[in-house]
């Protein structure tokens, strides 16, 4: 019994004991670099998703707009921050083209890219505890569908189910806690 609680307790993140990740640098969709030293001292919402994915990406990226629009009208200062799942293919300008689709404001919303296959899914693994992998015999990539929630020291306090309803009244009721 003690031990099944040990190991549930290590796979998900709680209050008692926040996650927080390493320092990295990557290039939004703008060319430019932006990583946790633009990130520092701010609350922000990460997600992981890619350009050509036909499931579940253009629904998280369009919860996500959706959720931008709800943090600018309670006027709770937040980053928002896409991880591309897909380097290879998801370009600083195929990312700024996918992001137009769903919103033309990218002032605090980021999506990022610059790195190997093998960067991003080590990344994912590491610092969120979540899978991706690309298949060689496929262009779709596995990946999570979590939205997850940083404080202002990097750490994880919270992950969001996005297949699992509408979380955002909880995750804007975090994220001021976290303010």
């Amino acid at each position: 019994m003690i031990f099944s609680c040990v190991i549930q307790s290590a796979c998900q993140f709680n209050d008692e004991r926040p996650y927080q990740m390493k320092s990295f640098t990557y290039t939004n969709q703008n060319e430019q670099a932006f990583g946790t030293n633009d990130l520092k001292g701010k609350v922000w919402i990460a997600d992981f998703i890619f350009t050509s994915c036909e499931t579940v990406c253009p629904p998280m990226t369009a919860n996500m707009a959706a959720l931008q629009k709800e943090l600018k009208a309670e006027d709770l200062p937040v980053e928002l921050v896409s991880i591309s799942v897909d380097p290879a293919i998801d370009t600083p300008a195929k990312l700024k083209s996918y992001m137009q689709k769903f919103t033309k404001d990218d002032l605090n919303w980021n999506m990022l890219t610059g790195y190997s296959q093998e960067e991003v899914e080590k990344f994912a693994r590491d610092e969120f505890q979540t899978l991706v992998q690309k298949p060689e015999a496929s262009d779709q990539v596995i990946h999570g569908t979590n939205f997850y929630l940083i404080n202002k020291n990097g750490e994880i306090v919270n992950d969001y189910s996005f297949t699992h309803g509408n979380n955002f009244k909880k995750l804007i009721a975090d994220v001021k806690k976290q303010m």
